[in-house]
């Protein structure tokens, strides 16, 4: 892709994720495009349809997502970043879970670019896993999918509730993950 073109595509992901953020994902495309800068026929270029877009959304925020992880084991300990990230990870499906729903409401569970989210944010809380168990800090029978299921549930639960309540719910889950050792 030329420098030109790549700089749209990432001013229209860009765009669109704050977009459908505000106005859910029926956010119209035209509104999409002249926010970001571009013409319509662009974004089409780029994004033949909403749901292609929309899946752009969502694997970016994934990848965005995993890339912390790496991140926060770089510039803390491997217990902080642990506990960084899950508290991140709750945030993001607080954020995204209306978006989240309607791609995989249209989205068959094998598509390439289904697997490669499950793939990346598998191994990002692994990573986080590996790290603070290497150090005592995390009981060794939590698997990486258990912390996925942790950090979703707790986003969608505390949904619709005050901040505190999603804080109070992170915190009992990382002293409930610590190692009893």
């Amino acid at each position: 892709m030329r420098a030109d073109a790549r700089r749209n595509y990432e001013r229209i992901v860009s765009t669109a994720q704050q977009a459908f953020t505000e106005l859910g994902p029926d956010a119209a495309l035209e509104e999409i495009a002249r926010r970001a800068g571009v013409g319509i026929g662009t974004l089409y270029r780029h994004f033949p349809s909403r749901e292609v877009l929309i899946e752009a959304v969502y694997r970016s925020n994934i990848e965005a997502l995993s890339a912390r992880a790496g991140v926060l084991l770089e510039t803390h300990s491997p217990e902080t970043a642990f506990e960084y990230w899950l508290r991140e990870h709750v945030a993001w499906v607080r954020l995204n879970r209306v978006l989240a729903t309607t791609l995989k409401a249209g989205m068959d569970r094998n598509t390439p670019t289904f697997q490669l989210c499950r793939t990346v944010i598998t191994a990002a809380a692994a990573q986080l896993l590996d790290a603070a168990r290497a150090v005592d800090a995390i009981r060794p029978d939590i698997e990486a999918a258990d912390l996925l299921r942790l950090a979703h549930g707790i986003g969608i639960a505390c949904e619709s509730t005050t901040p505190e309540a999603t804080e109070r719910m992170v915190a009992v889950t990382i002293a409930g993950l610590r190692s009893r050792d």
